[in-house]
């Protein structure tokens, strides 16, 4: 016992000796200022140990978790560095355009569905991981599969409690300016589950129709899930689109929420990073007319090639007055109408006022090169 004390003393005599020559090296570089405190600093390490052991709130810091930031401000740490691979939404400036176009869609749709006043808005359109999102889901909730019959891929709607209840009471004759009554601890029964079916076949329609300008697409009811584990459409680390939108009627209301995986928005990938629709960044229609009837009224030349055969050299340098060139080309065969080096028709040859007259009766396609 008396060896070990003698090295603890020892061992701490030079933890010290070696925390006050960090002290003076910091003393030397920074000003005179600097050096009472980093005189204090070796003095709180040289008490603290050599052993630097994060608090609570450092680590949580470090990680990401941070209290102060959970507000919604940037996130920071290690949460930070997992989430840079994300894809960021906003280089899909189409959405936007179309989550808006079904708000306007849906406050007209479900006002014809309910006969009350309703009104949808669009809180925030973000983009998260789908595992990270099913995890967050407040249950009780309805989770719809639907499938874009065009992209053959699905996405995801769910409706929260107070929306199915809302619609449960607005549907079958509540009064108005009472709010839904909602009864937990049990599943939903068979006619709720109809009743809120029936607001999601409105609800996706409406999202096709907001998607028809940019491409035509079929949103359609594949099955209604309560349970998250039921409802996975795609891998836990894959970035979606989420939507959340508000359905308000009177005291009544709550929430729908649409998740899209990019990879179901790949097949119109490029019309979404478009800026604004179409990007025909003014188009000038008189120009344009004026150049097609410029174009119908130009004059091409167009050769018949009678025949063609390949020639040595040796033997066309032979060639002289008279000699005849024999062509596989007989009378019934059709004949090829080229403008420059482009074959363009085909068609049988005759005789039309003592000159040669081919009938254009074929089209040719043109050919595409490899590279286009």
């Amino acid at each position: 016992m008396s060896d070990t004390n003698v090295d603890e003393k020892e061992m701490s005599a030079e933890e010290k000796a070696m925390m006050e020559e960090w002290g003076a090296m910091a003393g030397d570089d920074s000003s005179e200022g600097d050096s009472a405190g980093g005189d204090d600093m070796a003095a709180a390490m040289g008490a603290e140990g050599s052993a630097r052991i994060l608090n609570q709130d450092e680590i949580d810091s470090l990680l990401g978790f941070d209290d102060d930031l959970s507000g919604g401000a940037e996130t920071s740490g290690v949460m930070a560095l997992i989430n840079s691979a994300m894809v960021n939404y906003e280089r899909l400036p189409m959405l936007d355009i179309v989550f808006d176009r079904m708000v306007r869609l849906m406050s007209t749709t479900l006002r014809n569905l309910t006969s009350d006043n309703v009104e949808v808005s669009l809180d925030n359109v973000s983009t998260v991981r789908f595992g990270d999102y099913m995890n967050s889901i407040p249950l009780p909730a309805m989770l719809s599969v639907f499938k874009a019959e065009e992209w053959d891929n699905h996405g995801l709607m769910v409706t929260d409690s107070a929306l199915i209840y809302s619609v449960v009471d607005v549907l079958l004759g509540g009064r108005k300016g009472t709010p839904a009554i909602r009864v937990e601890g049990r599943p939903y029964t068979t006619i709720e589950t109809k009743l809120v079916e029936r607001m999601v076949q409105v609800s996706l329609s409406d999202l096709s129709s907001a998607f028809d300008p940019l491409s035509p697409v079929s949103f359609n009811l594949d099955r209604m899930e309560t349970n998250p584990r039921f409802a996975t459409i795609s891998q836990s680390g894959n970035a979606c689109v989420l939507a959340r939108l508000r359905v308000d009627m009177g005291d009544r209301g709550g929430r729908i929420e649409i998740v899209i995986p990019y990879a179901t928005l790949e097949p119109i990938r490029e019309l979404l990073l478009q800026m604004f629709m179409g990007e025909k960044f003014g188009r000038d229609s008189i120009w344009e007319t004026h150049l097609t009837k410029e174009l119908y009224q130009t004059e091409i030349q167009l050769q018949a090639i009678l025949g063609e055969t390949t020639i040595p050299l040796r033997d066309m340098l032979n060639w002289k007055v008279g000699t005849k060139v024999l062509f596989n080309t007989r009378t019934e065969d059709e004949l090829e109408l080229r403008c420059g080096h482009f074959p363009m028709f085909r068609g049988p040859v005759g005789q039309k006022q003592d000159g040669i007259a081919v009938r254009i009766e074929k089209y040719i396609t043109p050919k595409m090169d490899d590279g286009e």
